[in-house]
């Protein structure tokens, strides 16, 4: 299974390849889409034909995308939103099942606790997918966002396996 994770940001919009093969991960890809333009939808399409380029290229069979938190400038929270919205367009286009995930949710799985800062994430990504050379900081939250939905895809899977043994 191949997962493309977004990290989604009006500026720089993170992504992230991997391929997973049972409890094996391995790194495809991954980038910063940086939007261009003076306004906000110049920037928007800016990040929607980058991102659209990434999907042609990568082929994913799924996607994950990390939910926004709600901070204190509510033009920015509104702002990222919408970047927000291309993540999960993008995607949802191209006929992929999206999945999201809230930002403590996708630290705890890489790095075993809810609070971890950039730093941690960015080291535990190198960790769990050796030899990647990842392109920044937005884009090594892509990677763990794409490394948190293999494990639930794992778990989800494993479930579904014991209620058909144990219906069988």
């Amino acid at each position: 299974m191949r997962v493309l994770g977004i990290d989604p940001g009006l500026r720089n919009l993170g992504w992230g390849v991997i391929e997973v093969d049972g409890s094996r991960l391995a790194h495809v890809a991954n980038g910063i889409c940086r939007s261009a333009g003076e306004g906000l939808a110049e920037r928007l399409v800016s990040l929607f034909e980058q991102l659209s380029e990434v999907v042609h290229r990568h082929v994913p069979d799924s996607a994950a995308v990390e939910q926004t938190f709600v901070n204190k400038d509510g033009a920015a929270t509104l702002k990222l939103g919408q970047a927000r919205g291309v993540a999960l367009l993008v995607p949802g286009r191209a006929g992929l099942e999206v999945s999201e995930y809230a930002p403590n949710a996708v630290k705890k799985a890489v790095v075993g606790v809810g609070h971890a800062d950039k730093r941690q994430v960015a080291h535990m990504v190198r960790l769990q997918l050796p030899g990647v050379e990842i392109s920044g900081a937005d884009a090594a939250d892509a990677l763990a966002v794409a490394i948190c939905h293999a494990h639930h895809a794992r778990t989800g899977t494993r479930v579904a396996e014991a209620i058909a043994r144990a219906g069988a």
